[in-house]
């Protein structure tokens, strides 16, 4: 048992940094509109690139800390569907 203990302890401090960075979570709520998603990113911190309505979903591209985060949101309630993040090349 403490085994167990000792290895869920160590797995979340080495996930700490990632979960760190991601303010946002699937299902959270960010608005339908541009001015709405922008607004609540720009809130946490983010520096939004760009926000595409497509294929009957919101596509947004956004960054902080130097990691490039993609954020799919289902059209008609705003709700975060999808997350993808990945560190910036510094090339």
């Amino acid at each position: 048992m403490e085994t167990l203990k000792t290895l869920t302890l160590t797995a979340l401090i080495a996930a700490a940094p990632a979960l760190a960075m991601a303010n946002v979570s699937l299902g959270d709520k960010l608005g339908t509109d541009e001015a709405a998603i922008r607004s609540a990113m720009e809130a946490q911190g983010y520096v939004v690139e760009e926000i595409e309505f497509e294929d009957g979903e919101i596509e947004v591209e956004l960054v902080k800390d130097g990691v490039e985060t993609e954020l799919v949101l289902n059209l008609t309630d705003g709700v975060v569907t999808a997350i993808e993040m990945e560190e910036e090349d510094d090339d």
